[in-house]
């Protein structure tokens, strides 16, 4: 699956979990989301799951560091990163 597409995903799922005055297609890919406010302590285990499902990510076996989610483009690095 191409980056793009996957960014198209991930960007349709935040768009469920930020704030709904947020226009998801216009985030920085490198913002942190946290800082921003555009996700709390909560949206990051709900990003967790999601990348379970979609990507069939494993978090267990990978021991990734959450500090890695807490940008669009480093959440794709990981998802690419997990299908290579």
């Amino acid at each position: 699956m191409s980056k793009e597409i996957n960014k198209q995903k991930l960007l349709s799922f935040l768009a469920t979990i930020t704030c709904p005055d947020v226009q998801t297609n216009s985030i920085d890919g490198n913002a942190d989301l946290v800082e921003a406010g555009l996700i709390d302590s909560l949206a990051i285990l709900q990003i967790v799951t999601f990348l379970e499902q979609e990507f069939e990510f494993d978090f267990a076996a990978s021991g990734t560091d959450p500090g890695r989610l807490r940008s669009v483009d480093s959440i794709l690095d990981l998802v690419q990163g997990s299908k290579e």
